[in-house]
């Protein structure tokens, strides 16, 4: 079995807030995925954020994971509406958060697959359900140690994803990567 790493949109766009959706790319090592919600999220955030605008063409998150069969439709729904407050005025809200975790969860072949957030609230559901978390600070430290990026230039890009309003967890230096 071969883990899938589901990014949310909050960390395509921490990426793409910094221009460096390419070393998104290197850490995740093909092994990328998306539901269809997220891909609909990011495309949405490409007219603020451009670089986010050809994630589905390059291809490297794969196909968007579509979800039709009624039942798994009503269960993401019960997921989204109970669990991260989703309501019928804007059916879309947390809809990427629901579909990620009944994937992850329900899909044989995605199973151990890792879900990357920055959002507390998903990370601590998550968790809850036993699903391996990881957010952009771990990423950036995978970044590093694999010798995509330095240490610091790593911390840097960080510092400048918050300087952008990003939300995101940050090291307190750029040793604290390669801890």
């Amino acid at each position: 079995m071969n883990a899938y790493f589901f990014p949310d949109n909050t960390v395509l766009c921490n990426f793409a807030s910094v221009e460096r959706i390419d070393l998104l790319k290197a850490v995740l090592d093909e092994r990328g995925r998306w539901t269809a919600a997220v891909a609909y999220e990011a495309h949405r955030s490409a007219s603020v954020l451009p670089s986010l605008g050809n994630l589905t063409a390059d291809g490297w998150l794969g196909e968007p994971i579509e979800i039709t069969r009624d039942v798994d439709v009503q269960q993401i729904n019960r997921i989204r509406r109970t669990v991260f407050g989703g309501t019928d005025d804007e059916p879309l809200k947390h809809l990427g958060e629901a579909e990620t975790c009944h994937v992850i969860l329900n899909l044989g072949e995605f199973a151990g697959s890792w879900w990357i957030s920055d959002d507390n609230e998903a990370l601590r559901y998550a968790r809850l359900k036993g699903i391996t978390t990881r957010e952009t600070i771990d990423l950036m430290a995978i970044a590093a140690v694999n010798g995509d990026i330095t240490a610091q230039d790593a911390y840097a890009l960080m510092r400048a994803m918050a300087d952008q309003g990003r939300h995101l967890r940050l090291p307190t230096s750029a040793a604290d990567l390669l801890n």
